[in-house]
C-alpha cells in the first residue's frame, strides 16, 4: 500500500515551518544565544541563516531530482550507496523523535507561563499537558496529513503574527527614547567572534527541520517544485524573522542588561509585561504553546515517514506498510507517538520541561548537523561528476561551515549531563551500524524515487 500523493506547496511549506516552529524557537533560543555571544546574538542569527541557505542549497539539488519519503536517506543512498544511506536516515529519524518529545514538554511548560499570568499554578500540569500534545498530534498525522499540514501552517502563522505585533510595539516604544542600535549586528566586545560561534549552535537548532518537506515526496502532487521551494524557502522566510525576533529582544531588554535576558526563562512574556499587559503576555504564550504543539506534530509526521521508508528497506517490514483506508505511515506515527510519550512520562519529571528540551535538542542537533554534512557532501560529490562547480562550492561550503557549530558543540566539553550526549549520538549510530549486519535486506532492497517530469 502506498503513500497516498494529495499533498501541494501548502502542506510542504507547513511541515518544513512546524518543525524548526519560529515563535517557539525565538520564546527559548534567544536566551541561549545571548547567552554565548552576548548582544550579538542577533549578528549569530544572520549567519547562521546565511550558513543554513548555503545549506539548504544541497537538499534544493536532491529534491529537483529525487522524491522519496525517505529524503537525506534516499539522497545520501543514492550517491554513497545503501548503508550509508541507511545510517543517514537512521541519524534524521533520531533527530524528529526527540525534537518531537523534547518540544512536547514545552507545549506544557507555556501553558504554565500562561496560567501563571493569571496566579493559576497546577502541579506537573506541564507533564500531562505535553502527553496529551503527543497523543492530538498522533490522532492528526494518523489520519489526515493534507489537514494536519494545513493546521501546522495555519498555527504557525498565529503565533508568528503574535510576535511581529510584539516585536513592532518595543521597537516603537524604544525608538521614540532614542534607544534603538546597531551594535546587536556586530560581534560583542566581551564574547568576540568564538561566541558568534557558539550561538550558531543555537541557529542551527532554531532551523533544525527546515528540511522536512522532503518527507512528503513520494505524497506531494509535483514534488521536484514544491518541495525544493518549501525547504528554500522556509530557511528564508524563518531567517529574516529570527533576526527580527532577536534584535526585537535585545533592544526590549537593553543593550545593558544582557545578563538578565540570558536568565530569563520566558523573555516574550517579560517583554509583553514591560511594553503591553498582563493579557497580552498571556497570548504570547499562548502563541508559544501552539507553536511548540505545532513542531510535536511536525516531527511526528516527519520521524513517522522516515521510519516508513526505513522499514520498507527492510528495519521492520510491518512499519513499512500504509494505512490502507488514511494513506499515511500510520503504524509508525503509533509506534514513535508512543516513545515520544514514554520520554515525556519517564524522563522528563525528573529533570525538568527546560532541562528536557535542552537535553533532547542537543542530541538531535549534534545528530542532525551529522546528517546534513553528509547531504552537503553528497552534494558536491554529485556535482563534481556532473561538473556543476557551483554545486561543488555550495556543497563544499556547506560541510565547512557545519564545522564551526559542531565542534563548538563538544568543546570547550560541557558540564555534565551535556558532556554525555555526543556519546548517546555514537552509540546509537553504532547501534545503527550493527542493524547493517542483522538486517541484510536493508543493503539489498533498491530504492524506488519519483523521477522529474
Amino acid at each position: 500500500m502506498a503513500l497516498r500523493r494529495n499533498l501541494g506547496l501548502i502542506e510542504a511549506v507547513g511541515l518544513s515551518l512546524s518543525i524548526i516552529a519560529p515563535t517557539m524557537a525565538m520564546a527559548f533560543n534567544v536566551t541561549l544565544a545571548v547567552g554565548a555571544a552576548g548582544a550579538a546574538a542577533p549578528l549569530a542569527f544572520a549567519i547562521g541563516t546565511v550558513a543554513l541557505a548555503i545549506v539548504g542549497l544541497s537538499f534544493v539539488a536532491f529534491a529537483q531530482r529525487v522524491a522519496h519519503a525517505g529524503s537525506a536517506y534516499a539522497y545520501i543512498t543514492r550517491q554513497f550507496g545503501a548503508r550509508a544511506g541507511f545510517v543517514t536516515g537512521w541519524a534524521l529519524l533520531l533527530t524528529y523523535l526527540v525534537y518531537g518529545s523534547g518540544t512536547a514538554v514545552l507545549v506544557g511548560n507555556f501553558i504554565d507561563a500562561a496560567l501563571e499570568n493569571g496566579k493559576i499554578e497546577i502541579p506537573s500540569l506541564w507533564v500531562w499537558v505535553g502527553i496529551a500534545a503527543v497523543l492530538i498530534a498522533i490522532l492528526f498525522a494518523y489520519r489526515n496529513m493534507r489537514l494536519a499540514a494545513r493546521l501546522m501552517l495555519a498555527l504557525e502563522a498565529v503565533s508568528v503574527l503574535a510576535i511581529i505585533v510584539l516585536g513592532v510595539t518595543v521597537l516603537a516604544a524604544v525608538g521614540a527614547k532614542g534607544g534603538l542600535s546597531a551594535a546587536p549586528l556586530m560581534p560583542d566586545a566581551h564574547f568576540g567572534w568564538s561566541g558568534i560561534g557558539y550561538a550558531m549552535v543555537f541557529a542551527v537548532l532554531s532551523f533544525a527541520g527546515f528540511e522536512g518537506a522532503a518527507t512528503l515526496g513520494e505524497e506531494t502532487g509535483d514534488p521536484h517544485r514544491a518541495v525544493p521551494i518549501a525547504v528554500f524557502g522556509t530557511v528564508i522566510l524563518a531567517g529574516i524573522f529570527y533576526i527580527f525576533a532577536s534584535y526585537v529582544q535585545v533592544m526590549g531588554f537593553g543593550l545593558g542588561n544582557m545578563k538578565a535576558l540570558a536568565a530569563d526563562s520566558a523573555p516574550l512574556n517579560t517583554l509583553a509585561l514591560k511594553f503591553g499587559s498582563r493579557g497580552f503576555a498571556t497570548l504570547l504564550d499562548l502563541a508559544a504553546a501552539i507553536s511548540a504543539f505545532s513542531c510535536v506534530l511536525g516531527c511526528l509526521s516527519a520521524a513517522a515517514r522516515m521510519l516508513f521508508a526505513l522499514s520498507r528497506a527492510g528495519l521492520v517490514p510491518v512499519l513499512g506498510v500504509a494505512h490502507p483506508e488514511h494513506g499515511t505511515p500510520g503504524a509508525a506515527v503509533l509506534s514513535l507517538g508512543i516513545l515520544m510519550i514514554a520520554g515525556v512520562a519517564l524522563w522528563a519529571p525528573f529533570v525538568g520541561a527546560g532541562n528536557y528540551y535542552g537535553d533532547m535538542g542537543t542530541i538531535g542537533t549534534l545528530s542532525l548537523i551529522l546528517v546534513y554534512m553528509a547531504v552537503t557532501g553528497a552534494e558536491a560529490v554529485e556535482a563534481r561528476l556532473t561538473q556543476r562547480s557551483l554545486g561543488v562550492a555550495f556543497g563544499v561550503a556547506g560541510t565547512i561551515i557545519l564545522l564551526w557549530p559542531l565542534y563548538n558543540s563538544v568543546y570547550p566539553v560541557p558540564s555534565y549531563p551535556g558532556n554525555l550526549w555526543p556519546y548517546v549520538v555514537i552509540v546509537y549510530l553504532a547501534v545503527g551500524v550493527a542493524l547493517l549486519f542483522a538486517r541484510p535486506a536493508l543493503t539489498r532492497e533498491p530504492l524506488t524515487f519519483i523521477e522529474p517530469t
